[in-house]
């Protein structure tokens, strides 16, 4: 049975959404603290994204007053594919649902819906010094790969980031350690907004706080555990995708990066791989750290590897397959995306007539 508005999540979700993640959708209330999050449609998101994100969100989204959009504004920053957009926004749809999001708790929206982000972002680029863009370490990283190529939206990234998050009013915004430059810069925009426009007994944008993942929160590429797992890697071997096939799976960590160290263990700062693919096991067998660690301390990689795979394989199985499901019904995806962004845009058109009306504008007629 398809997951539809008002329905609770179905308990073949998937086995570490069974074991590990023990959701009470029963509890879902929406009177809790605001947070806001995203990815971007940009091929098929990784273990990385999964693990380090959507996992938690579902974990923790009886806790929370939930916005995860598809952020498909910040996907053509960079050089995209418009043939396939539209269809892996659907995919990202279906694998948030597929991987346990409550429609109860959650709204999902895409980001282009809800026209108030581009107008948003123009208004605060207005307000916002250039020196502060210039000086965003992503933007330096990506602006160095692009060369002459590199657009004024790759620049404009973080202000567009700035608006998805500050039209919800969020209180936080679940960041990695890599994202906390971006969060402090909306902060400050919001700061600047307030005090230029506003006041400090009656600010108009809320100042959102970072709600830090620690479990999990850092998934390295297979082919070098001290990068970070990314879609932008050239090579395909360095990651796992939520709907690689079991034989891909099970190649990708045949031939991910090792050591010949014999025996296996954790907070070994020479052993990044070994770190990284124990992190994998652990989290999605279900197991605490400390249990991981007792069974894998005597073995080899030739043993280890087909564990992880088979892991791996089961965890995905049920998150993949419920996700085909749900491809397969283009209307029911659809009308989660319509509810979700006539949900979005109530809130997202609040703020932004405020900040407009500070501004000077009059209201539309």
């Amino acid at each position: 049975m398809l997951l539809s508005i008002g329905m609770r999540p179905s308990p073949h979700l998937g086995l570490n959404y069974i074991l590990a993640v023990r959701v009470n959708v029963n509890h879902c209330v929406m009177d809790k603290p605001r947070i806001l999050s995203g990815v971007q449609p940009t091929g098929t998101p990784h273990l990385g994204n999964y693990l380090g994100a959507i996992r938690n969100w579902v974990i923790q989204q009886t806790q929370y007053d939930n916005y995860f959009f598809i952020a498909d504004l910040h996907a053509i920053t960079v050089p995209h594919d418009p043939t396939t957009l539209a269809e892996n926004t659907y995919r990202l749809a279906a694998l948030y649902l597929a991987c346990g999001l409550d429609l109860n708790c959650t709204t999902i929206f895409v980001q282009s819906h809800v026209s108030a982000h581009a107008e948003l972002a123009w208004l605060l680029n207005c307000i916002t010094p250039l020196n502060w863009l210039e000086r965003m370490i992503q933007f330096k990283e990506k602006a160095l790969k692009q060369g002459e190529n590199v657009s004024i939206g790759l620049l404009d990234y973080p202000v567009l980031q700035a608006a998805d998050i500050l039209l919800y009013q969020a209180d936080q915004v679940p960041v990695g350690e890599d994202q906390k430059q971006h969060l402090e810069l909306t902060r400050d925009i919001a700061a600047r907004f307030n005090f230029q426009y506003a006041s400090e007994e009656k600010p108009i944008l809320k100042v959102p706080e970072p709600l830090i993942q620690t479990e999990g929160a850092r998934i390295m590429s297979l082919t070098d555990g001290t990068r970070k797992m990314s879609k932008s890697d050239p090579s395909e071997l360095s990651r796992i995708n939520l709907l690689d096939s079991p034989d891909e799976i099970r190649k990708k960590i045949k031939r991910c990066k090792t050591d010949p160290v014999r025996g296996l263990a954790f907070d070994d700062p020479e052993r990044p791989e070994c770190q990284n693919l124990l992190t994998l096991y652990q989290l999605l067998s279900g197991q605490t750290k400390a249990a991981v660690a007792a069974d894998c301390a005597d073995m080899g990689w030739g043993q280890f590897k087909p564990l992880l795979a088979d892991t791996v394989v089961a965890a995905l199985a049920p998150i993949q397959s419920k996700c085909h499901e749900l491809m397969r019904d283009r209307t029911h995806l659809e009308n989660v995306l319509k509810t979700g962004r006539e949900q979005a845009a109530a809130i997202a058109n609040t703020t932004l007539a405020q900040v407009r009306h500070a501004l000077g504008y009059a209201p539309p007629r």
